[in-house]
């Protein structure tokens, strides 16, 4: 799964895995205290705020850096890394999947599937409602608008916007 591969979603050890994450984060989105996701996520950096509700696949393969702020309603399909660096602003309903499917209907009906891993640079900003898809790379600084559908690499220190996300200035 963290290669990349096609694997099965349904193996007994990958099925446990996200129950005791679903169990956490349940517990996470009844009290709030973003404490409680330090032992399900790969890392959680000083001062960083998790509000809920929060999602996740499995936890373990999310890393979060320091000083970031996850808004509301987030949802981290975590099947292979996110990894999200320092001070990112994170707003309202942002989707992250790192999970995907084979463009071969024969082969998803089989139930295989693979993920792909995520970088967000140090500062990005990622406005609300907006979706980052597998494989991508952000880069420091980058704003990415509101509703925005991020399909393909962002360099650092740009504003993307849009359906798929496309660079509309520098900063």
């Amino acid at each position: 799964m963290l290669a990349g591969e096609l694997y099965m979603a349904t193996d007994a050890e990958l099925v446990a895995d996200t129950q005791r994450a679903a169990e956490v984060t349940a517990r996470f989105n009844q009290i709030g205290d973003t404490a409680v996701l330090g032992d399900l996520l790969g890392s959680l950096g000083e001062g960083t705020i998790i509000r809920p509700a929060f999602r996740c696949d499995y936890g373990s393969n999310t890393f979060i850096g320091a000083r970031c702020f996850v808004n509301f309603d987030c949802v981290f399909l975590d099947c292979n890394r996110i990894t999200i660096g320092d001070e990112v602003l994170i707003a309202p309903g942002v989707h992250i999947y790192t999970a995907t499917h084979p463009l071969d209907a024969a082969t998803r009906r089989e139930g295989l599937e693979y993920a792909l891993p995520i970088h967000i640079g140090d500062g990005v900003w990622l406005g609300g409602r907006s979706v980052i898809c597998p494989g991508v790379t952000i880069g420091e600084n980058t704003v990415v608008a509101a509703g925005a559908v991020v399909t393909t690499n962002l360099p650092a220190g740009v504003v993307a916007a849009g359906v798929p996300a496309r660079i509309t200035r520098t900063l």
